[in-house]
């Protein structure tokens, strides 16, 4: 048992961090360009230098609700890693983590609604560049889904022993 809630841990403390590095990081779409590699971000635009992200204003809407709902996923992530350190000694003998479970769910929500955004608006979206892709943000995004869908599982059907 001890394993087992020793490896939740780590993989929620992974997602955490993977989760921020996605967030804070601008490699969401690379590409080529006449000046060198181009990648774009939640926040800024990069070739050689960073400047902040221009985006035409159907589109500005979209970039706000990603950057929100990203932000809101680290933020209730944490606060599940908070609640289950916190049930772990308080929770009686028997009980299940349905609160950390039912936290992680929204942050997995969270994450869904906000990467497929990304994925619906701006996938193949790179101003000037050619061969653009996706970025290891991107994808890492996509595995905190995953883990933190896993991890909500895991909470909702862990009893305490």
């Amino acid at each position: 048992m001890l394993v087992l809630l020793a490896g939740i841990f780590v993989v929620h403390i992974a997602t955490v961090i993977m989760l921020f590095v996605s967030t804070i990081a601008n490699v969401w779409m690379v590409g080529s360009s006449y000046y060198g590699t181009v990648s774009k971000g939640l926040w800024l635009l990069c070739n050689n230098t960073c400047e902040q992200l221009t985006v035409n204003s159907r589109d500005e809407a979209s970039l706000k609700a990603v950057q929100a709902f990203m932000i809101l996923s680290i933020i209730f992530s944490v606060i599940a890693l908070i609640m289950f350190i916190a049930q772990l000694f308080t929770l009686e003998k028997g009980k299940r983590f349905y609160i950390t479970g039912a936290i992680m769910l929204v942050c997995w929500m969270c994450i869904l609604i906000g990467v497929s955004i990304y994925t619906a608006r701006f996938t193949g979206r790179m101003p000037e560049s050619t061969n653009s892709h996706h970025g290891y943000c991107f994808i890492l995004a996509w595995i905190c889904f995953c883990f933190s869908f896993i991890i909500s599982i895991l909470y909702l059907v862990l009893r305490k022993k």
